[in-house]
């Protein structure tokens, strides 16, 4: 009797398994072309990856990107203490503490590499005159050393990438800020907006903000406010040159920087797809379009001299 009710139990037990069991839904993980990641991404960079974004969303449906944009410190406070961020795109790789802390945390390396270079633009006026700078000279001005006296805007006193550059590449690290000379707004569209308004003022953003003759809305700012031109110290002659698409490729505008993706992910997800998409021929073609200098595939640069007589009419 023990051993036909044992063997009636197991068959009761094999049957519900067999039918509840298999009903139980499988949890989906997102793939390159399907499902919802967030990421944080360096609010200079806003215009660039929003076009990014649209294009790869607009390729892929069910796939959607939650991005917010933030000062490049908080980028990587949200990679190193938000699980839910799987990834950021900042102006540097990761150093290695951060590398080991972030493999040890997570039981695999994190992937980052270069995608692009940008530039940093110096903007005045519409209305001024004074248009011509060098490194030396925003040196001067940034820790007032300089007989000029003209507020220099930033995107924030700390915590920028914008900021950092200024630190690390124009103040070369061991020069503070002037206070009296630099003063803080809460975002490059704010840095914009305070130049336009502000005769005498000199302003410092990504160029993919400003620097893309076809889109409508930037042409519309450069009716508030001038690119200005940086003497090439590494040029024959030392011409100045703004930051122009290959003025920056070829790094002749000597305040460029690269724009870096850091991913934490471990299999071919959404992440992993963006990633390659940023990498590959339409997201560098993106960048291409937006003169940025594209990062991972070569476009050839032809240096021609046009010697046309005028006509005489």
């Amino acid at each position: 009797m023990n051993t036909k009710i044992t063997v009636i139990a197991f068959l009761a037990t094999w049957i519900l398994c067999g039918t509840g069991c298999n009903n139980k839904q499988k949890v989906e993980t997102d793939t390159p072309g399907n499902g919802s990641i967030s990421i944080s991404v360096d609010e200079s960079f806003k215009p660039i990856i929003d076009e990014q974004i649209k294009m790869y969303e607009a390729t892929w449906p069910n796939a959607k990107i939650n991005v917010q944009y933030k000062p490049e410190a908080d980028c990587l406070k949200d990679l190193i203490r938000d699980t839910a961020t799987r990834m950021v795109i900042v102006t540097r790789g990761l150093n290695e503490k951060e590398e080991k802390y972030l493999t040890d945390t997570l039981s695999y390396r994190p992937k980052w590499d270069g995608v692009a270079t940008d530039a940093i633009a110096v903007i005045v006026p519409v209305s001024s005159n004074d248009t011509l700078f060098t490194v030396e000279d925003l040196r001067n001005r940034l820790t007032g050393k300089s007989s000029n006296r003209s507020t220099i805007i930033l995107d924030g006193l700390s915590a920028t990438s914008t900021v950092r550059f200024a630190r690390d590449s124009i103040l070369q690290g061991n020069m503070p800020f002037d206070s009296s000379m630099v003063r803080a707004v809460k975002s490059s569209s704010e840095v914009i907006d305070y130049v336009a308004s502000t005769p005498g003022s000199i302003g410092m953003v990504g160029i993919s903000w400003i620097g893309n003759p076809e889109d409508s809305a930037q042409v519309k700012l450069l009716k508030k406010v001038k690119i200005a031109y940086l003497r090439c110290d590494r040029c024959a002659g030392t011409p100045y040159v703004k930051p122009t698409q290959a003025s920056i490729m070829e790094k002749r505008y000597p305040l460029v920087r690269a724009l870096y993706y850091i991913l934490k992910e471990n299999y071919n997800g959404l992440g992993s797809g963006f990633t390659a998409f940023l990498q590959f021929e339409r997201g560098q073609l993106i960048f291409r379009r937006a003169y940025l200098a594209p990062g991972k595939i070569g476009f050839g640069i032809r240096h021609v001299k046009i010697n046309e007589k005028l006509r005489k009419d």
